[in-house]
């Protein structure tokens, strides 16, 4: 299978990188012809434009910024995905987006003959670099089993979600549910240091309690280490929690913790810069409180030292 793959930021690269890995056919794109010069060296090719990736490909995955970006990407009369798009190619929306987003999309990608599914990533970019990422699909059933091998190359937990847009709902979900829990580890933090209490102890205390989660296993050891790379900035959290305010406000859900979620993270994008490590979210009290929260004995980067495995699909319980 011949794919076109266009957006090799932070997870698109790695995702990318794992096609390539499997030995897929594969064709890139990126704004910044510099992002593609690993995957090149090891066998990929270069398409000039996004409709030059697309006009071969049996499948086109975009995985950009923000759904401003995909439009772009999709929709520009010259060179755009839909341009060169020929029949029954499956497009994949691998970008955090708005479901209504993916959805318009998708009616101008079935328009032209094509399939489209949205699948978004979750898990971590040091997940995405091993092919241990899970992956959240949504569209038809028979067009997710037909790209389900190139899926699974990509991640190791692949959930089928329902229709197109589907996935969209539900990535934006955990990405919130991911960066309250972020938002609150910092407040434990730094009252721990406060408190006097040794850090390295209070990490494993989480880790061993009820307060235990991902979260606290991956980005607390950056945030104690005090790099903050969780290859992951300001302005993505923020994007991705301001989708989920919108999908609560589009359906009338009165929420309460999420509005404060978008405010502590539009101050810490004014602070310390957008493109500023999401994690450092917690200089706002470091600051507030004129401390420092670090302990020796953790990792400056996020690193999965899980073996690779075969991915496969996963199938909720309905008993």
């Amino acid at each position: 299978m011949k794919i076109g793959f266009i957006g090799l930021g932070n997870a698109g690269g790695k995702l990318a990188g794992s096609l390539l890995r499997k030995e897929f056919d594969l064709t890139v794109h990126d704004l910044q012809p510099a992002a593609a010069k690993p995957l090149l060296d090891n066998g990929a090719k270069w398409a000039q434009t996004p409709r030059q990736a697309a006009v071969d490909a049996d499948m086109i995955i975009t995985c950009l910024p923000s759904p401003a970006a995909s439009a772009a990407v999709m929709e520009n009369a010259d060179d755009g995905v839909l341009s060169g798009l020929k029949a029954n190619v499956v497009w994949g929306e691998m970008s955090t987006t708005d479901e209504s987003e993916v959805r318009r999309l998708g009616v101008k990608v079935l328009a032209a003959g094509g399939q489209a599914l949205d699948c978004p990533v979750s898990g971590g970019c040091h997940r995405a670099a091993t092919g241990n990422i899970s992956i959240f699909v949504g569209g038809e059933r028979h067009t997710f089993e037909r790209v389900l091998p190139v899926l699974k190359a990509m991640g190791r937990d692949i959930l089928h979600t329902g229709g197109l847009g589907s996935a969209s709902v539900l990535k934006v979900l955990t990405n919130y549910l991911a960066s309250a829990n972020l938002v609150s580890l910092c407040e434990a933090l730094v009252v721990a240091k406060l408190a006097d209490m040794d850090l390295n102890v209070a990490y494993e205390a989480i880790r061993i309690s009820s307060g235990n989660s991902f979260v606290h296993e991956t980005e607390s050891q950056v945030i104690l280490n005090g790099s903050r790379n969780i290859d992951f900035t300001m302005d993505l959290v923020l994007k991705d929690v301001s989708l989920f305010q919108t999908l609560a406000d589009r359906i009338g859900a009165p929420l309460e913790l999420s509005p404060l979620l978008v405010s502590i993270f539009k101050d810490g994008a004014a602070r310390y810069g957008k493109r500023e490590w999401s994690s450092n979210i917690i200089r706002r009290l470091e600051d507030a409180c004129n401390t420092s929260v670090r302990a020796p004995g953790f990792p400056a980067q996020m690193i999965d030292n899980e073996p690779e495995t075969t991915g496969a699909e996963v199938i909720p319980n309905r008993s």
